[in-house]
């Protein structure tokens, strides 16, 4: 283990990295309901079937949100750490982004500022940066 990886939880013992994901994105909506899966729960259930065999899903949880209010840029998701750049990522195919969203959660995991340069970033998530949001 590196040192990078040594503060997986605070002193409550809660992981100190999220991936949140908007689970409403791409849904069709008639007479005030959703109808169906929406593209957000679709990529939300890849993600979470392929961090079953990923080395950091008890470090860097995925946690479901009902609405990230980017609904013009779906579908989101989001990296956040204490201490650490939070990123919002929209536009994300429902299909086929699963594994680049975890290999770029893996990058900013051991990054101790989280920042996560556009070149080294996996290509589905090198556009679509609707945010950086400093540390507090």
């Amino acid at each position: 283990m590196t040192a990078a990886h040594t503060a997986n939880t605070n002193s409550l013992g809660v992981a100190t990295h999220t991936l949140f994901v908007c689970k409403t994105c791409a849904s069709v909506w008639e007479n005030g309901k959703r109808l169906g899966e929406s593209g957000g729960e679709k990529l939300l259930k890849n993600l979470q079937d392929l961090a079953q065999n990923w080395e950091l899903r008890d470090e860097f949880p995925i946690q479901e949100v009902e609405c990230m209010s980017a609904c013009n840029r779906s579908c989101v998701v989001a990296f956040a750490s204490n201490g650490k750049l939070t990123y919002l990522f929209g536009d994300l195919a429902v299909d086929g982004t699963a594994s680049a969203v975890l290999d770029c959660a893996s990058q900013y995991y051991a990054k101790p500022d989280g920042l996560l340069p556009w070149s080294e970033r996996p290509e589905p998530l090198k556009k679509g940066v609707l945010a950086k949001i400093p540390p507090f």
